[in-house]
């Protein structure tokens, strides 16, 4: 089972962050097998919001002891936690990408779900995404959204690869390649 997380970064937690940079560096090596996509989240002035890990996982309590058990995360780093069922429609994880790990800007799209389902399939035009797929329940049978991280010229660009009127909300986040430095 995938399962998209996105832990979000508490207001002045950054020095919390770095102090416990090479603990959560170790607890992450310890799920390099499972991973499908990592990284941060930024402003647009570069300062860490978050950070997105896609993952292949048993079950639900295995995503969620992943989640919570992380080290940023029992410190108080973390103001919440978005923890879904994700399904993988591009079939590759994030290494995989042909655009490699440099070049251009790189977002996170979550389009937060309102109504039947919607993008259920990826776009036909892949070349820029890096990752894509429906949010769902933890049984896998209600859709609440998607996730997509995607390669794109600007903020609006990324934003447009998912329908407006579809979605409750889209939110976009500035996004980099993760893993150890």
């Amino acid at each position: 089972m995938e399962f998209f997380c996105y832990h979000r970064d508490r207001p002045g937690s950054m020095a919390l962050r770095y102090e416990l940079a090479e603990e959560h560096w170790s607890y992450m090596d310890g799920y390099a097998a499972q991973m499908i996509a990592r990284g941060p989240t930024f402003t647009a002035g570069d300062t860490p919001t978050g950070s997105v890990h896609i993952l292949d996982l048993p079950d639900p309590a295995a995503a969620r002891a992943f989640a919570f058990d992380e080290p940023n995360y029992q410190a108080g780093a973390y103001r919440d936690v978005m923890l879904r069922r994700w399904r993988n429609m591009l079939g590759r994880t994030m290494w995989d990408f042909p655009g490699g790990r440099t070049g251009g800007d790189r977002y996170l799209v979550l389009g937060l779900g309102s109504g039947r389902a919607a993008d259920l399939d990826a776009p036909p035009d892949r070349d820029e995404l890096i990752a894509y797929g429906p949010l769902l329940s933890d049984d896998g049978a209600t859709w609440l959204g998607t996730a997509v991280l995607i390669r794109a010229p600007d903020p609006d660009t990324a934003r447009a690869v998912l329908p407006p009127d579809r979605y409750a909300a889209i939110e976009v986040h500035d996004w980099a390649f993760g893993g150890r430095p």
